[in-house]
């Protein structure tokens, strides 16, 4: 992204969540582009999330999509709606249901880091 500031986050293996702000319309995206997907303005603002928000939905896989995420099955794939204002799909703790408060935390996935939800009250 040429001109606009590059926050490292977990796509990039740091234990972050990253999204943009835009400053002219105030619209949140969490995929980084070069510009505001409401009003068109170049180079939001990359900020950090502070990693917490509310289960929209959740789905248990009970089947790998690879072999390297066999040994995880089952996992929890959710949908959370952050407190920023974005909605972003994520791993989670089995026991999740909608309508849950959950704050992330950081683990390896195969050969990755990834953030995973848990429920607020269980978070460190």
């Amino acid at each position: 992204m040429s001109g606009a500031q590059r926050l490292p986050d977990w796509t990039g293996g740091e234990p972050a969540i990253v999204y943009q702000h835009c400053a002219a319309c105030g619209h949140v995206q969490y995929f980084q582009r070069k510009f505001c997907s409401a009003c068109g303005i170049p180079e939001p603002a990359a900020k950090k999330a502070n990693g917490k928000g509310v289960v929209y939905a959740t789905s248990l896989v009970m089947r790998a999509a690879t072999p390297e995420t066999k040994a995880h099955v089952p996992y929890n794939i959710v949908l959370v709606d952050t407190a920023e204002g974005f909605r972003m799909m994520a791993h989670g703790d089995r026991d999740l249901v909608i309508g849950d408060t959950v704050a992330v935390r950081f683990e390896r996935f195969t050969d990755r880091i990834i953030p995973v939800f848990q429920k607020e009250s269980e978070a460190p």
